[in-house]
């Protein structure tokens, strides 16, 4: 059943720097904001499809408020940013970038992820584990 009340973050399930991302993004989800859920999932394969976007390429992380918005790359993290709130907030103030500058700065990070950071696994709590969908 989907929570209209989240927010449901799609990403790359293999990728290691994704998954410290998430890691990342439960340690800070105070107010039990976030739900997720991989892109190679069966939800997550919906989901694109349904939006006619590209089912086998996960280079992208995606931020949907079900039945109000759906954002990608930099406007998706820069929205995390906010909702999670706090110092994280000002990152927001990266908005003053256009968007194709703040992409660019996005898949630059994303082509060279594996790079960056190799697959580590993600071994989520019982109560984490409530907050990732299939």
């Amino acid at each position: 059943m989907i929570s209209k009340e989240k927010y449901y973050i799609f990403y790359d399930g293999d990728c290691g720097f994704c998954n410290f991302w998430v890691q990342w993004i439960l340690k800070n989800d105070k107010k039990d904001n976030f739900l997720f859920v991989a892109l190679q999932s069966n939800f997550g394969q919906i989901f694109l499809k349904e939006r006619g976007l590209e089912t086998n390429h996960f280079n992208t992380i995606y931020l949907w408020k079900p039945n109000i918005f759906y954002l990608i790359k930099s406007d998706a993290i820069l929205e995390i940013a906010k909702i999670i709130g706090g110092k994280y907030s000002v990152l927001s103030a990266f908005k003053i970038f256009p968007r194709f500058f703040r992409n660019f700065c996005y898949n630059t990070i994303s082509k060279n992820r594996t790079k960056i950071m190799a697959q580590s696994c993600l071994l989520p709590t019982s109560e984490e584990k409530k907050k990732f969908i299939n």
